[in-house]
């Protein structure tokens, strides 16, 4: 597979899990919390909480994603282990900390407020723990993309 198509690929990849994202942010989880209102209407006055809270955390999904995309591009003009997917790469491990983070001391602070489930806040526990290993996938990508963009720039100058 060369640069360009491997640069399509993923682009294509990145526009289906940007659709799916939407389909999720937009249709899926206000669907389940109407049905969770209807079943126990006693956390009614929870839901719109939640929702920005679920929509905030969403944000930041969607700029990893754009990171993404410039990567892809990168790719396909053969920029593959350059300075900016480097860079790139770290803004998205920062990015997914920082989110996951959020998220686990929000659902805290919602279980605080009484506004939550302690199973909830032990079941976000996975997401933390998933959102660190994407981060630490990603910085270890940065790594090793800005020591190949060196090697490559040092083995361009002596050529």
């Amino acid at each position: 597979m060369n640069q360009s198509s491997l640069s399509k690929w993923l682009k294509c990849i990145i526009i289906v899990v940007g659709l799916c994202g939407l389909l999720v942010y937009a249709w899926v989880i206000p669907s389940l919390g109407q049905s969770l209102v209807a079943s126990y209407p006693e956390f009614a006055h929870c839901y719109l909480s939640w929702m920005i809270l679920i929509w905030v955390t969403g944000i930041p999904c969607y700029i990893v994603l754009a990171f993404g995309w410039r990567i892809a591009g990168n790719i396909g003009r053969n920029r593959s282990f350059s300075v900016e997917n480097a860079k790139l790469l770290k803004r998205i491990a920062v990015l997914t900390v920082a989110d996951t983070g959020f998220f686990f001391v929000m659902n805290i602070v919602y279980w605080l407020l009484d506004m939550n489930h302690p199973g909830i806040v032990l079941m976000s526990l996975i997401v933390l723990v998933i959102g660190i290993a994407i981060s630490a996938v990603s910085a270890a990508l940065s790594h090793l993309v800005r020591k190949a963009a060196d090697l490559q720039e040092e083995s361009d100058l002596t050529i």
